[in-house]
């Protein structure tokens, strides 16, 4: 149903005033483009029961109105046709409108299957870490976008990323649905951080490789934030790969992670580069995860967040964070809650939200 209280008032009232005019207008005919208006309105803008009523009252008004005003059988005749057939293609335009709402529907539904095959939920306990994710597409009608994440248990500790991938549309879909796998297929056995990038630079690279000529570098990459937390809990492991920065959230107290080294994003054959880049073999930096702490992992959706006055979202100047936050799932609801705030609901980009807290065994 797409009955609305503006829209309903809106047609009657012009139903009303086109109703007026012809029976009290010094000409009878000034009223009728409004009583042929009062459908329209209808048609485009509510359900199909309320578009015959405002189709069919403005034909009975225009008859009714004519008579009263004494005007020929012909003039009579005249508004009442020109009315009906703007009432009839109200009503088509009614039926086509429901037709294509429901088509959307559908693309939607089927866009959020994809969604969820691509980027299933992680579980909300995965080892030592308690975990939270949230994602906004930038169009709400899309529900679907280039961001991604996952969060596996490896032998190494739990393992997690989070990127954004550059472009958008069904080629970004295929560059996130290949992140994906090659992270959930790597994370399994790269015995660090800085090989699990390095497979995963060289699958994207490949992947981009073959819908290029020979000879054409590829263009498309993905920024990433590699994370792993040890089998303890006790130990965080970071590589940057062009992606924002992540926070720790402790004490009361957020602190950016800004990497040491930049580094270079995945996709683009870093391998094949080498050094000359400046950048060598990726960094990962190390460094303790107390109890209770939260790791939160952004997509630039909520870092490039711009106000009225283009004023990039910043999390460390947000007064969000001075509360304390139980789980990372009501941390990242927050924090959705924040950036839509500052930007008054126009979102620029795609938002995608990770957060983990470590909770020890007897916290469980």
């Amino acid at each position: 149903m797409r009955v609305v209280k503006v829209p309903w008032v809106l047609a009657a009232c012009v139903l009303v005033a086109g109703g007026l005019l012809t029976a009290f207008a010094p000409k009878p005919y000034l009223g009728l483009p409004l009583l042929a208006a009062s459908p329209l309105i209808a048609g485009a803008l509510l359900s199909f029961r309320f578009a015959v009523f405002f189709a069919c009252a403005p034909v009975a008004a225009a008859a009714g109105l004519d008579l009263y005003r004494e005007r020929s059988m012909a003039s009579l005749l005249v508004d009442v046709a020109v009315v009906g057939v703007i009432g009839a293609l109200a009503l088509l335009v009614n039926v086509l409108l429901e037709r294509q709402g429901r088509r959307l529907a559908d693309a939607r539904d089927v866009a959020e299957a994809v969604q969820l095959a691509v980027l299933p939920q992680p579980a909300t306990r995965v080892g030592p870490l308690a975990v939270a994710v949230g994602y906004t597409a930038a169009q709400a009608e899309a529900r679907i976008g280039g961001d991604l994440f996952a969060v596996q248990d490896t032998a190494f500790g739990v393992r997690m990323i989070i990127g954004d991938v550059r472009g958008k549309g069904l080629q970004a879909i295929a560059t996130v649905a290949v992140a994906i796998g090659a992270f959930r297929q790597e994370a399994e056995y790269a015995p660090n951080l800085s090989a699990l990038a390095e497979r995963m630079d060289d699958a994207l690279s490949r992947d981009a490789g073959r819908s290029l000529e020979p000879g054409i570098a590829p263009e498309e990459f993905t920024t990433a934030l590699l994370a792993e937390v040890s089998p303890e809990g006790d130990v965080l492991r970071l590589l940057n790969r062009g992606h924002p920065a992540p926070y720790l959230i402790h004490a009361g107290r957020l602190t950016r992670l800004d990497a040491a080294v930049p580094q270079l994003p995945l996709g683009m054959g870093l391998a094949e580069i080498g050094p000359s880049v400046g950048t060598g073999h990726p960094v990962t930096e190390v460094m303790p995860l107390p109890s209770g702490a939260s790791l939160l992992m952004v997509t630039d959706g909520v870092t490039e967040a711009r106000n009225r006055e283009g004023v990039f979202y910043d999390p460390c100047r947000s007064r969000l964070f001075r509360a304390r936050f139980d789980d990372p799932e009501s941390l990242v609801r927050a924090l959705t809650a924040d950036v839509h705030r500052w930007t008054e609901g126009a979102q620029q980009d795609d938002m995608a939200i990770l957060a983990v807290t470590r909770r020890d065994a007897e916290s469980a």
